[in-house]
């Protein structure tokens, strides 16, 4: 193995929640080795107890658990820590099933059988993309909603709206372009951390949901706008 990861120098916990003991074993010695604390759990329901207390910094969730499916304990999780990473590991390669796990608030999507390496790739790449938001950041105003990014929240009409980490992400892009398109290509390589060869049908997703959000007509949007052949761009006012 290589020398341990400097992302993981703060010893960041990450929540394994899956009912494979030896994949357990081999994903806790790998994170262990890169300098992670990591807590296990087998089942959903213990998995969503031990996101409440010990507060980890990222969950790697099985999407087949004995008691409960990984939908359902990511659910359960986001609704009292909605700015959680969630990686969901699954045998299951069907589209349908992870556009339903993006819709439940979860970052990212492996397919088993993976490579330790990939995964803790996904995982350092989305530790970088978190120690760069600056601590003060400035929120974001889009039309009646005001975003702010350190929190994942945002405030629409007066009440508080949960936005995942992949949501705010794309926001932050976008604003940064300053009304400018940004290809699905670019979005996925920044965000997602991967080349323009995958699907991009995942940024779609995230387009749908955020559109849900913010705008006052999801499909009528104002503020994200589709740029038919090559992808979005933000307009901030109306």
């Amino acid at each position: 193995m290589t020398a341990p990861s400097s992302v993981a120098a703060a010893r960041r916990r990450v929540l394994i929640v899956e009912d494979e003991p030896d994949l357990v074993r081999g994903l806790r010695d790998a994170l262990e080795f890169e300098g992670f604390e990591v807590v296990a759990a087998g089942l959903g329901r213990e998995g969503v107890r031990l996101a409440r207390e010990r507060g980890p910094d990222l969950v790697l969730l099985d999407l087949m658990l004995p008691d409960m499916n990984g939908f359902s304990v990511c659910e359960e999780i986001r609704a009292t820590n909605p700015t959680i990473p969630v990686i969901m590991l699954t045998a299951r390669s069907q589209e349908s099933d992870k556009i339903r796990g993006l819709e439940v608030g979860a970052d990212d999507y492996v397919t088993k059988p993976f490579s330790v390496g990939e995964l803790l790739a996904r995982i350092n790449a989305i530790f970088r993309r978190l120690q760069r938001i600056a601590p003060r950041e400035e929120e974001i105003r889009v039309g009646a909603c005001t975003i702010f990014p350190r929190t994942h929240e945002m405030t629409r009409k007066g009440k508080k709206v949960p936005l995942s980490f992949y949501e705010v992400e794309l926001l932050r892009l976008l604003h940064e372009r300053g009304g400018q398109p940004v290809t699905r290509d670019e979005i996925l390589e920044k965000i997602w951390g991967v080349s323009s060869a995958s699907s991009t049908r995942g940024v779609d997703n995230v387009v749908v949901k955020l559109r849900k959000k913010i705008e006052d007509d999801a499909s009528n949007p104002r503020h994200i706008v589709t740029i038919y052949g090559t992808g979005y761009k933000l307009v901030m006012g109306g």
